[in-house]
């Protein structure tokens, strides 16, 4: 019997329409929330992004506007200009698009963000919260991935959950949302590239999260070693996590998104268009095809967690209209 696959697409589209309601209480009550995106430059993938969450916000009626900054920008500027979206009482929640220029770090720039009109949750205050509990906005993919969890189970205690992957932005806050209540919240154990035996944790598990890009990350170390010149063999491009990895009836949530080669020729090199181009394809840390004719339920790659992390965004810009941070 075939796994439920989880709809993505689905969960997000129910997400918006209880943002759009609350923003329209929240109108009628006399306050519009905002989002300002701060983008310094014009990276491509980052301008996509604002894009996307324009017409996002525009669909459930949060006021949203672009802060578009010189790639000159110096650091102290950037904080300054942060500084005063901090003190405006028009900005509810502030974003800034990643990635910033070589002489901005990143951290010290996001640290400057208030806490309360912090959207992504990446404050190291909101951080301390989300592990003490008591959270009020998370990081939007790690979010969206328990989010997805909760509505395809309801009742997660006493269950075995593993997170394969240890990273500070969806690994451990994965973990630490999932131990949120505290009679009700799973037994969590971490895993990761590294660990000896995953598949002795993941056979166990009643819920697995994989969220490493190990995959992607074969792919682009050879590209760099290619480019430096060494003969380096066509990478290890098979799933990390495997069919005969997971316990029958598991649910599986794939928070990876992976753009490798669709294959290599007998050369080495990859497969190629007929314009010359790669050809690439997207694709999570599991092996979808076969696991979802064993688990539960699973999550495709794409159109499993990535939609619902849009939504996440818009969820936490209405927690910080709110001021419940």
């Amino acid at each position: 019997m075939s796994a439920k696959i989880i709809d993505g697409e689905a969960v997000a589209a129910e997400i918006k329409e209880e943002v759009a309601a609350e923003v329209r209480r929240m109108r009628e009550a006399g306050h519009a929330p905002s989002l300002v995106a701060v983008q310094i430059g014009e990276d491509p993938a980052s301008q996509l992004y604002t894009r996307m969450q324009a017409r996002n916000c525009a669909a459930v009626g949060i006021d949203y506007q672009l802060l578009q900054l010189p790639i000159e920008l110096g650091e102290h500027e950037l904080l300054r200009q942060i500084d005063e979206l901090n003190r405006s009482d028009k900005v509810d929640g502030i974003i800034l698009q990643l990635p910033l220029p070589s002489h901005i770090d990143t951290r010290t720039a996001q640290t400057e963000i208030a806490p309360e009109k912090d959207v992504e949750g990446v404050h190291l205050e909101n951080l301390g919260r989300l592990f003490y509990g008591g959270w009020v906005t998370a990081d939007t993919t790690p979010m969206a991935a328990v989010e997805l969890l909760r509505r395809t189970c309801s009742d997660m205690a006493g269950m075995e959950a593993v997170v394969v992957g240890h990273s500070a932005i969806i690994g451990k806050p994965i973990a630490m949302l999932l131990l949120q209540s505290i009679d009700r919240s799973p037994t969590v154990t971490i895993c990761h590239v590294a660990t000896r035996d995953l598949a002795a944790h993941t056979r166990k598990a009643d819920i697995v999260f994989v969220a490493t890009g190990a995959r992607q990350m074969r792919w682009l170390r050879y590209k760099y070693d290619r480019q430096a010149g060494k003969d380096t063999p066509p990478p290890d491009l098979s799933p990390l996590v495997k069919a005969d990895m997971l316990k029958e009836e598991a649910i599986v949530i794939d928070v990876a998104i992976n753009r490798i080669p669709a294959g290599f020729d007998e050369s080495g090199e990859p497969l190629r268009n007929e314009k010359g181009k790669i050809r690439m394809r997207t694709t999570g840390d599991v092996d979808f095809e076969a696991a979802k004719e064993k688990v539960h339920a699973i999550t495709p790659v794409p159109g499993g967690v990535g939609p619902v992390t849009v939504a996440m965004l818009l969820r936490n810009t209405l927690s910080c209209a709110r001021g419940w941070a």
